[in-house]
């Protein structure tokens, strides 16, 4: 009993005897969410969905915008290559690290979706009614990024790509790209280091653009929107399918590996 104890609850002429050793409480302190961590109570649905448009709408004009600056500065492809994957590292961990905190900072149909599968199966994620909301924000947002992008450059504000990705070389490059950022992700996630995702998953995607003959699109969303414009980092719209289909199939490879690498990080039962 503390002293405060007995002075609230002793009968009125009673105080703790003298001498008693008083113990000592020390403050109680709550307990706060790690750094990029979902605050304790969740957005409403619409600013997670205008989160996710936004974030993926900064995200392709930052690949577009970046590409179209890095081939009017010079014809070297490797530098043009070399400016627009920093400028990605930095503008996606940027925004990660801003947007969080309000949807988890998805920006991507396919991480959308292997969360959705893992709620499914009993695991942190998206209900199926985020999922819907989500993947469409995501979708017009990458495609409103490109259309920005051609517009402080003063292109045409949609051009569709010519630049064909087809060749089976590179959509195995998507299928390895994709299936490295599930893991990624998901075994932050597993090991509850998601705080570290900002500066990981940019990392990553960077790294990407130079060990896969893609340059690590990984993304459905962000494939789309950058069909829209006939700049550097563009893609035909005769590709886009392939692209998303091995895309999905990275996404199922991540899972997988997830699941056999992480099994034993999962909390027992």
């Amino acid at each position: 009993m503390t002293a405060t104890e007995a002075t609230e609850h002793d009968p009125p002429g009673e105080s703790a005897t003298p001498g008693e050793p008083t113990e000592v409480v020390a403050p109680r302190i709550e307990p706060r969410p790690a750094p990029g961590a979902t605050p304790p109570q969740t957005p409403p649905l619409i600013a997670r969905a205008a989160a996710e448009l936004v974030g993926t709408a900064g995200l392709v004009a930052v690949v577009v915008g970046s590409g179209i600056q890095a081939t009017e500065l010079t014809r070297d492809v490797g530098l043009q290559l070399l400016a627009n994957s920093l400028a990605t590292v930095f503008g996606l961990g940027v925004l990660i690290t801003l947007l969080g905190p309000v949807s988890g900072a998805h920006f991507n149909p396919v991480v959308t979706l292997a969360e959705w599968w893992t709620a499914r199966r009993g695991g942190p994620g998206v209900t199926l009614r985020e999922t819907a909301a989500y993947v469409p924000a995501q979708v017009v947002g990458a495609i409103a990024g490109a259309i920005l992008a051609d517009a402080m450059f003063g292109e045409p504000l949609v051009k569709w790509s010519t630049h064909d990705r087809s060749a089976g070389h590179l959509l195995l490059g998507e299928v390895v790209a994709t299936a490295g950022l599930i893991l990624l992700i998901f075994g932050l996630a597993r090991t509850d280091r998601l705080r570290f995702a900002p500066v990981a998953v940019a990392s990553y995607i960077g790294a990407a653009y130079w060990f896969t003959s893609s340059t690590s699109f990984a993304n459905p969303a962000v494939t789309v929107g950058r069909a829209f414009s006939d700049t550097f980092a563009g893609i035909a719209p005769g590709s886009v399918a392939g692209f998303v289909g091995m895309q999905l199939v990275g996404a199922v490879v991540g899972l997988a590996l997830v699941a056999v690498i992480f099994r034993a990080s999962a909390p027992s039962r």
